[in-house]
């Protein structure tokens, strides 16, 4: 998309739309709290966009059309994420009424140690997500029944949420089926093996102390679930058909994945087998989802309505009645807006060339290793912040820097080390962007209520700047060649 301001927007300018936002979002969780998400904070961000849109129409006299441009630009590259959005509340309705979660709930009780149970969550998620290569599926599948054993055994949802963020990210960012691994690789010009070899630097520091600390929580932590246990298995059993057999779905979904079949066409899979599984396996809560319909107009309708809407039904028990409520796809629409509201203001930013402006300030602080990683880590931080995507925070920096990497002499696999190292995982973190929603509105867990608990996900920026100012394992080459050409990668429009 070419721009055709008639001023180039200065850093100062620039940065007012971002403040503007930061203020306005801090006012708006302190009134609202926990309902900030229902609508006040997509109200926030159009807010934003307006500043934005008016400030650069007034004093930079860019044209209209630049910001219709732009919203078209960022919303059309949000409706995978949109559609694989909808795609997992259909599958978390499925897979709940269908008694593949619950199994999940009721097995993972009767093996999984309280004590170690936050570090077990963390680690089983890895492992899945390392398997798969997506953050989403894991926590939408695994995760959602981890949060279930969690809850029955006393844990406060947030330290449950981030420990199964914690790995579920692990695995995003190091397993070589991973998206964001290939594109952090791919951007940066790095071989895809030698870029995770070269994380693993950061990467298992971050996730070594992140186990700790939930071992030791669940060691020395406030937790008391063995009433809980009791009831919840006991209404589980009297419930639902718990059994093993419906774990041959998941299995089906996994290898789908490890086969790099595309995720909306798995999910879609997962959902007609969920939809499926619910005849098979528990047509008696058929009657309770739809009690107006008789004979096959039942059958069709029960599993259409876990997929599509709420979905409650009646077990006996207060806490299993909470856990096994669902919204399907419906439950996922307030998300859809926030994230549309989200890429209006990054698409604003984009249309008025203020998100150049800030881009090239933070090129040209750098100097040494350290303000290079940092000024990367920053801008990641910052396109994650007013973009509310993941990918963008990722090719962007990746785009704009490799040719500064190469000129000061460094591989590329420092580059593509520090993108995933913040922006990969970073992006779960903040409410607006496509991570943070997803995974607050399939857990049910607010993301401002899980994020101090995603211990994996703070730790791994961090790290890499402390690697950075230590210089360790970075090894700059003087000598190395560098043609002038390679800066025109800095000069290729954002848009």
């Amino acid at each position: 998309m070419q721009q055709t301001n008639s001023l180039k927007p200065s850093f100062k300018l620039s940065m007012i739309p971002v403040v503007s936002l930061v203020i306005l979002l801090i006012v708006n969780v302190k009134i609202f709290g926990d309902e900030a998400l229902d609508g006040s904070i997509q109200l926030v961000l159009l807010l934003a966009t307006g500043i934005t849109c008016g400030l650069s129409m007034f004093r930079l006299k860019t044209p209209w059309s630049n910001f219709e441009k732009g919203f078209v630009h960022s919303v059309a590259n949000s409706t995978p994420a949109i559609l694989v959005l909808l795609l997992i509340g259909a599958m978390a309705g499925t897979w709940m009424m269908s008694g593949i979660i619950p199994s999940m709930i009721y097995y993972g009780l009767q093996v999984i140690n309280p004590t170690i149970f936050l570090a077990t969550a963390c680690a089983v998620a890895a492992v899945i997500s390392v398997s798969t290569g997506s953050s989403w599926t894991t926590i939408a599948t695994v995760g959602v029944g981890l949060l279930g054993v969690g809850k029955a055994l006393g844990f406060d949802s947030g330290w449950i949420a981030g420990a199964i963020i914690s790995g579920a990210y692990f695995g995003d960012k190091v397993s070589p089926l991973s998206e964001t691994t290939n594109m952090a690789a791919t951007t940066s010009g790095a071989n895809l093996f030698s870029h995770i070899k070269y994380m693993m630097i950061t990467t298992v520091p971050s996730f070594t102390i992140t186990l700790i600390i939930f071992f030791l929580y669940g060691i020395f932590g406030d937790h008391n679930g063995d009433v809980k246990v009791e009831e919840l298995t006991g209404a589980l059993l009297t419930s639902y058909n718990i059994t093993p057999f419906v774990f041959i779905i998941p299995a089906i979904i996994l290898m789908m994945i490890a086969k790099k079949i595309p995720a909306i066409v798995v999910l879609f899979t997962g959902v007609i087998f969920g939809g499926v599984s619910i005849i098979i396996f528990q047509p008696h809560l058929i009657s309770q989802i739809t009690p107006e319909e008789n004979g096959i107009g039942t059958l069709i309708m029960g599993p259409l309505k876990a997929a599509y809407g709420s979905v409650s039904i009646s077990t006996g028990s207060e806490m299993l009645d909470s856990l096994v409520k669902t919204k399907g796809m419906s439950g996922m629409l307030n998300t859809v807006w926030l994230i549309i509201c989200a890429m209006c203001f990054g698409g604003a930013l984009e249309g008025s060339g203020m998100l150049q402006a800030i881009t090239d300030k933070l090129v040209s602080m750098m100097k040494t290793t350290f303000s290079t990683v940092a000024s990367t880590s920053c801008a990641c931080l910052f396109l994650n912040f007013a973009t509310g995507d993941q990918y963008i925070s990722i090719l962007l920096p990746g785009r704009m820097f490799s040719s500064i990497y190469k000129k000061q002499g460094y591989k590329p696999e420092l580059l593509s080390r520090t993108l995933e190292d913040s922006a990969t995982v970073t992006s779960v973190l903040i409410p607006w962007n496509s991570c943070g929603m997803a995974q607050s509105s399939v857990l049910g867990v607010a993301t401002l209520t899980y994020l101090p608990f995603c211990f994996f996900n703070i730790i791994s920026p961090i790290m890499t700047l402390i690697v950075a100012a230590l210089r360790f394992k970075i090894v700059k080459n003087e000598n190395h060649e560098y043609e002038e050409d390679d800066l025109s990668l800095m000069e290729t429009p954002i848009c």
